[in-house]
C-alpha cells in the first residue's frame, strides 16, 4: 500500500488529515475566488457551492437574475468533492419502497426527476466541453442472498411500471457470484469537481455589462452564512456583510436556517472510499450491493489505465473506529481483486431522511422566500442536481413538475414512522450515555498521535495530541443540541454523533449543523 500521507492540500488550499485525500480533490486545481466583501443586494443568494447550490446559480445566472454563491470553504470541496461520483436513477432498491409508502405518481416524480438530472449533466458537458471524464455506463444493484433476490425482483417490477430502464440479471462482471441484480442502462459516471469548476467559473463570468443576456454571477468562497433572515426581502448575515435578496437558497450540507426540525427528519452517516490500482482491468459497470453496510464500486480512467473505486461501511458518525473502516474496505477489495496499490482512501459523510427522499423546496412554514436542497442520502450528484434544477424552476417559473414528491413539508407517517423513532431514541440514548461516560473520564493527556474526551474542571475537553506532542483542547460539547463529540481518529476530526456537526481538532467548523465551532479549553 502507498502512504499517501498528504498533510496540507494543494488541491483545496485547506488542511487535509494524513492519507485522506480525496481522488477529486487531489487531482484539480486549487480555487481562489475572494471573501465577500461588504454588503450586497442581488436577485438570489445561494448558500452552498456544492453540486446543488451551482446547478442552481448557473441556470438562474442563465435565466437573466443575478446572484451571489456563498461557500463557508472551497467549492465543490465539502460533500461534493468526497462522494463515489455516480450519477444516477438507480438509489439501491428504492422504487417499489416508494410506490407502497408515495404511490405511483410521486415515485414517478423521482424517477423523472432524477432522470433529468443525468440529461442536464450529460447536456452540459457536451456543449460546454467540460472534460471531466463524463461516460455512459450501466448501474447495478445487486444481491448475494435468497431473500434479497426476491426484492430485486419487485424493484425490477416497479421500476419499469415507472417507465424506467430496468431489467434482471443474475449475471454481471464483478468476480464472485451474485444471486440477482437490476440493471439501469445510460447511467453515468464522471469528476464531480473537474465539472463543477467549470460551472463556478461560468457562474463567476457572467456580468449583465457585458451585453449578454444573463444576469449577474458572483461566487464567494470562505464565506460562511451564519444566519437568515426569512423576510421580504431576505437578509443573509455572514461575518463578512450582509446580502439582501428576492429569494434564498439554502443549498448547504445542512440547513443553515433549520426552521422546521430537520435535525430530527434526517440521520446522518460516514461512509469510505478507496481508490486502488489493480494488476488486470476493472468491471466495466457501477454497483452496489443490498447488503447492510452496503458496498460500492466503479471505476475511473486515468491516464495509466484505470482506477477502481471500492468502499462501503456506512455507520452514525462517533460509532467505532474509522481506521477500522478503512481497514475492511481494504480487505473487500484485496479478497475479491488483485489490488496493486491503494492510491486514495476518503471518507464521505451525508444525511438520510427519515422517509428515504430528499427535502426539495420551501424551507419552512413561514419562510415563503427561503428554499431548501439537502437530505440526498448518498446520491447527491443526481439528487442535487435535480433540486438545483427544481430551486432555479420555483424561482423562475414559479413550480417544477417533480416538487411534489420532495417538498420539505410532506407528511410521510407510513415512510418514516419507524425511522423517525428508531434514529431520535439512538440519539437520545447518545447524548444520556456519553454524559453519563463523560463524568466518569479522567483528566489524563492523550498519547501522541490520540485524543480522548476528558474531565477537567467539571466540563468535557476533547483533548488531541499531535505528532510533534502538542495538545490541543476544545469544548466536547456540540453547539448545536450539546451532545458530545467523538473523535474520528482516521480523519482527526471532531464529529457530533447525534445530528453530524464536524469539526477540526481546533475547533473549528467543518460541516453543520452547528455555525459555531469548539471553544478551545485549557491545554
Amino acid at each position: 500500500m502507498t502512504d499517501d500521507r498528504a498533510g496540507p492540500s494543494e488541491a483545496t488550499g485547506s488542511s487535509t488529515p494524513p492519507g485522506t485525500e480525496s481522488l477529486w480533490l487531489a487531482t484539480t486545481p486549487a480555487t481562489d475566488y475572494p471573501s465577500l466583501d461588504g454588503d450586497r443586494r442581488v436577485d438570489v443568494v445561494v448558500v452552498g457551492g456544492g453540486i446543488t447550490g451551482l446547478t442552481a446559480a448557473v441556470r438562474l445566472v442563465e435565466a437573466g437574475r443575478s446572484v451571489a454563491v456563498l461557500e463557508a470553504d472551497r467549492v465543490a470541496a465539502g460533500v461534493t468533492g468526497r462522494t463515489t461520483a455516480k450519477v444516477t436513477s438507480q438509489h439501491g432498491l428504492v422504487y417499489a419502497r416508494l410506490v407502497d409508502a408515495f404511490g405511483p405518481e410521486r415515485a414517478r416524480q423521482y424517477a423523472e426527476a432524477n432522470e433529468a438530472a443525468i440529461d442536464e449533466i450529460a447536456g452540459r458537458v457536451q456543449e460546454e466541453g467540460i472534460d471531466c471524464a463524463f461516460e455512459r455506463r450501466p448501474a447495478y444493484t445487486y444481491a448475494t442472498s435468497t431473500e434479497d433476490a426476491r426484492a430485486v425482483r419487485e424493484e425490477v417490477e416497479a421500476a419499469r411500471a415507472l417507465g424506467l430502464s430496468a431489467s434482471y440479471t443474475e449475471s454481471t462482471e464483478l468476480p464472485f457470484e451474485v444471486e440477482a441484480a437490476v440493471r439501469f442502462d445510460d447511467q453515468a459516471q464522471f469528476h464531480p469537481r473537474e465539472y463543477l469548476l467549470s460551472i463556478a467559473a461560468s457562474i463567476d463570468g457572467h456580468d449583465s455589462d457585458s451585453g449578454e443576456d444573463d444576469g449577474d454571477g458572483h461566487v464567494f468562497e470562505e464565506t460562511r452564512v451564519t444566519d437568515v433572515d426569512p423576510g421580504s426581502p431576505c437578509r443573509v448575515e455572514t461575518p463578512h456583510g450582509e446580502v439582501v435578496a428576492d429569494d434564498v437558497f439554502v443549498a448547504s450540507h445542512f440547513p443553515v436556517l433549520d426552521r422546521a426540525g430537520y435535525f430530527a427528519r434526517m440521520h446522518p452517516k460516514a461512509a469510505y472510499l478507496l481508490a486502488v490500482r489493480l494488476e488486470r482491468s476493472p468491471p466495466d459497470g457501477m454497483y452496489i450491493s443490498t447488503d447492510e453496510p452496503p458496498r460500492t464500486m466503479r471505476t475511473h480512467p486515468t491516464d495509466d489505465g484505470s482506477l477502481l473505486l471500492v468502499g462501503g461501511e456506512g455507520h452514525p458518525p462517533g460509532e467505532g473506529s474509522t481506521a477500522e473502516r478503512y481497514r475492511r474496505c481494504e480487505a473487500f477489495a484485496r479478497e475479491h481483486f488483485a489490488v496493486e496499490e491503494v492510491v486514495y482512501r476518503w471518507s464521505t459523510h451525508d444525511h438520510y431522511p427519515v422517509d428515504g427522499v430528499p427535502f426539495v423546496g420551501s424551507l419552512g412554514p413561514l419562510t415563503e422566500n427561503v428554499h431548501v436542497g439537502t437530505g440526498f442520502g448518498g446520491w447527491g450528484m443526481s439528487g442535487g442536481t435535480a433540486a438545483g434544477m427544481i430551486l432555479s424552476d420555483l424561482v423562475v417559473e414559479g413550480s417544477s413538475p417533480w416538487s411534489e414528491v420532495f417538498d420539505p413539508l410532506r407528511f410521510t407517517p407510513v415512510a418514516s414512522a419507524r425511522s423517525f423513532v428508531r434514529e431520535n431514541a439512538s440519539v437520545g440514548a447518545r447524548f444520556f450515555g456519553d454524559r453519563l461516560e463523560a463524568l466518569l473520564a479522567g483528566d489524563d493527556v492523550p498519547a501522541r498521535g490520540e485524543a480522548d474526551v476528558v474531565r477537567r474542571d467539571g466540563e468535557s475537553v476533547g483533548v488531541f495530541r499531535d505528532d510533534e506532542g502538542t495538545v490541543h483542547a476544545v469544548s466536547a460539547v456540540c453547539p448545536h443540541m450539546k451532545c458530545l463529540v467523538r473523535w474520528n481518529d482516521a480523519e482527526r476530526t471532531w464529529d457530533c454523533p447525534c445530528h453530524g456537526s464536524r469539526f477540526t481538532y481546533e475547533g473549528d467548523v467543518l460541516s453543520g449543523p452547528s455555525v459555531l465551532g469548539l471553544p478551545n479549553r485549557r491545554p
